[in-house]
C-alpha cells in the first residue's frame, strides 16, 4: 500500500498543535519580510522579549539542541520558567501557568506567514484561559511588524 506523503509547513504544524489546546486562538499575519530575517528575529531571546506583548525579559537557562528552558519576566513583575522547543521558525514554550507559541513559514508568492498563540494556562490542563488571547497576539504581531520595518 502506498500512503500519501504530505509535507507540512511549521505554520500548518502549529495550527494542528494549537487546535489541541482549548482556548488557544491562533493569530496569523503575512509580513513583507524575508523568512530568514523573521526566523532570526524570533529565535533571538532579547528580541523575543521585545516582541511578546507581556514580557520585559527572556533569559536562556538551558539548551539541549532545540529544547530550551527560559526564564521569562512579565510587565507586572511575574516570572515563569518556560520549557519547550525553540528553533528557527518554531517556538512552543510552556510553564505551569503560561503558554507561548510562534511559527513561521515562507508564503507562496512572497513574504512570511507568522502564527502566534499564547496566554494564561489552566493549571493541570492543556488549556488557555481565553480572555484577551487574541488582543495580546495582535499587539505582539504589531510589534513584530514594526521591528521588521525598522
Amino acid at each position: 500500500m502506498n500512503w500519501p506523503n504530505v509535507e507540512l509547513t511549521d505554520v500548518e504544524r502549529f495550527r494542528a498543535l494549537a487546535a489541541g489546546v482549548p482556548g488557544a486562538a491562533v493569530t496569523e499575519r503575512v509580513l513583507a519580510a524575508p523568512v530568514e530575517r523573521v526566523k532570526e528575529l524570533l529565535t533571538d531571546l532579547d528580541a523575543f522579549a521585545t516582541i511578546q506583548a507581556d514580557l520585559v525579559s527572556a533569559t536562556l537557562l538551558e539548551r539541549n539542541g532545540d529544547r530550551v528552558v527560559v526564564l521569562a519576566r512579565g510587565r507586572r513583575g511575574q516570572r515563569a520558567r518556560l520549557e519547550g522547543q525553540l528553533r528557527p521558525g518554531w517556538c512552543w514554550l510552556q510553564s505551569r501557568f503560561v503558554i507561548i507559541g510562534m511559527a513561521v513559514a515562507a508564503e507562496p508568492g512572497g513574504g512570511t506567514r507568522v502564527a502566534l498563540t499564547g496566554g494564561i494556562r489552566v493549571p493541570g490542563r492543556a488549556a488557555i484561559v481565553p480572555v484577551r488571547v487574541r488582543q495580546e497576539s495582535i499587539k505582539t504581531m504589531d510589534r513584530l511588524e514594526r521591528l521588521m520595518r525598522a
